[in-house]
């Protein structure tokens, strides 16, 4: 005879929050389906409150991001799915969100899909200039490996992307911008 959930022996804290972890760190971003939130960075923190309560912290590449909604409800199907009862998924805004806590996985992949990855995030001390030019950037191209590419637009496939061109192949690209 199989045992029911009630008759069933708890699973250990540890194991169940190891288990959670696993769960969320497997889902994918929906702008970026070749990352998963964990190698993208936005996945801060997973929980077991209890035996099957998972709390998730997520946070955003930026503020007012649309695909915070489906990360929410990708996180909250996939764990439900696992056995959890109850997910609550919390977005936390400090610190920031910064390309910097992309994976090196996260980076492989965005540049295996022709995606050039971001180099490292702007850092600064005191008030940040304001400037009204384009952002210069040292973008390689993901093709080719070019360091010969142009800008042709700030705004990409997504608000977080811009768009490139390489002078040598002439293949377009997206740029994950640097935050």
């Amino acid at each position: 005879m199989t045992p029911t959930r009630a008759t069933r022996a708890p699973r250990s804290p540890r194991r169940q929050a190891a288990r959670a972890r696993a769960v969320a760190s497997a889902v994918t971003d929906p702008e970026l389906p070749m990352l998963t939130l964990a190698d993208l960075g936005v996945l801060r923190g997973v929980d077991v409150v209890g035996d099957s309560h998972v709390v998730v912290e997520i946070t955003p590449t930026y503020s007012g991001c649309p695909a915070m909604a489906a990360m929410r409800d990708d996180l909250v199907r996939e764990l439900t799915g696992a056995g959890f009862d109850r997910v609550e998924v919390r977005v936390s805004l400090d610190p920031a969100w910064t390309t910097d806590w992309i994976t090196p996985d996260g980076r492989a992949a965005l540049a295996a899909a022709g995606i050039s990855p971001p180099g490292p995030a702007p850092s600064s001390t005191g008030p940040i200039p304001l400037t009204l030019l384009p952002t210069a950037r040292q973008v390689r191209c993901p093709q080719c490996d070019s360091p010969a590419t142009e800008l042709v637009s700030e705004f990409g496939s997504t608000a977080c992307k811009a768009q490139y061109r390489c002078s040598c192949c002439l293949e377009p690209f997206d740029h994950v911008k640097e935050i």
